[in-house]
């Protein structure tokens, strides 16, 4: 019986596949995929709707299972993201609509793989380091970490150097690399 996070990706899978849109999930649930151990409530996902307004995406998700979350048109197009909940089982689904870049190369690298029963695309390991260096939060660090120790040398860290280095020059910041070496020291010990 797959979980009710299976549901939800179903659900979200089914969404984008009527859009004929790429997506994959980042986040908790992809950071499980690559070794991270920590309880998460909700569904992270970046979509690509092309030419497709938001008021389209929203009417597809609706038809699919969705309510969106507490926020109102204004707030899907200044954030570009469109909190949801998923009625049939009650879970937050966070989806961030993907524009060209940074995200657009997170989506070119992203792998199939099964979360609680469910076959998706999910950010590459190297991919979901980089993305919670940025966020800088202490559980996004635990999980940098925990995906280092799990991937061992299966893990491609002249990539995340690369992309570390492109979002510091993009983001005027130099501290994503140190951050990235004091997270690999600390996954060895």
């Amino acid at each position: 019986m797959p979980s009710p996070f299976a549901e939800v990706l179903d659900s979200l899978r089914a969404s984008f596949e009527a859009l004929d849109a790429a997506w994959y999930v980042f986040g908790a649930q992809a950071a499980l995929v690559h070794g991270a151990v920590r309880m998460t409530a909700d569904v992270d996902v970046t979509v690509f709707p092309g030419d497709r307004t938001l008021e389209a995406l929203t009417e597809v998700v609706e038809a699919h299972g969705f309510e969106l979350r507490g926020a109102n048109a204004d707030f899907v197009r200044d954030t570009r993201v469109l909190p949801l909940i998923h009625l049939a089982t009650g879970i937050n689904a966070d989806v961030v609509i993907g524009g060209p870049g940074i995200e657009e190369l997170f989506c070119s690298r992203a792998e199939s793989a099964d979360l609680g029963g469910t076959t998706v695309p999910v950010a590459a390991a190297e991919d979901v380091v980089a993305m919670k260096i940025l966020s800088g939060r202490p559980k996004d660090r635990d999980d940098v970490v925990a995906i280092i120790a799990a991937q061992g040398p299966a893990l491609n860290h002249q990539r995340i150097r690369e992309t570390l280095e492109l979002l510091e020059k993009a983001l005027d910041r130099s501290d994503l690399v140190a951050e990235l070496e004091r997270a690999r020291t600390e996954a060895i010990r």
